[in-house]
């Protein structure tokens, strides 16, 4: 084996995850369910820990009151009053609604970051960093294609959120 083919080997090994554990979280899918519920991205994603690409998600620009689930479970994860204008080309937010997501510590890629994911069903959301603006100091920096967005019911939707 040349050296170049081991090296990359050794890396692509290093940089990849199995899919999340089952049976850890409140909401559980057999991974053929997760597939039928799920886009392909969303999928990959939620389930694979992958990345869309930055400025891909139509959730940068949404500025409505309102909240972001997620897309895997449902379940309530930000409100719209915690998004912010990040220029990192993924959804960012300062906090997280009380309970609704965990964290776990990622050392792929050479680097040591904290990631998130959603406390009801273990999907994979994106990452935390404490680069964000006050009052928390943190940007959750989170994949598009993991969350849906409810807007709000009623008048109160008719001005900006946050971002």
């Amino acid at each position: 084996m040349h050296r170049r083919t081991l090296l990359g080997s050794a890396l692509a090994l290093l940089a990849t995850r199995p899919a999340l554990a089952t049976g850890e979280f409140p909401f559980t899918l057999s991974d053929a369910e997760w597939r039928a519920r799920l886009s392909p991205l969303a999928y990959d994603v939620l389930r694979h820990e992958a990345t869309e690409r930055a400025f891909t998600s139509p959730l940068n620009d949404e500025k409505r009151r309102g909240t972001f689930h997620c897309a895997g479970c449902d379940q309530g994860l930000y409100a719209s009053s915690t998004k912010f204008d990040s220029g990192t080309g993924w959804p960012s937010f300062t906090a997280a609604l009380p309970g609704a997501v965990g964290n776990r510590e990622d050392s792929r890629f050479f680097m040591r970051r904290i990631e998130e994911h959603c406390a009801n069903c273990g999907g994979h959301l994106g990452h935390v960093f404490d680069d964000g603006p006050p009052p928390t100091g943190k940007r959750h920096c989170i994949n598009g294609a993991a969350l849906r967005f409810q807007p709000a019911q009623g008048p109160e939707n008719a001005g900006p959120a946050g971002g």
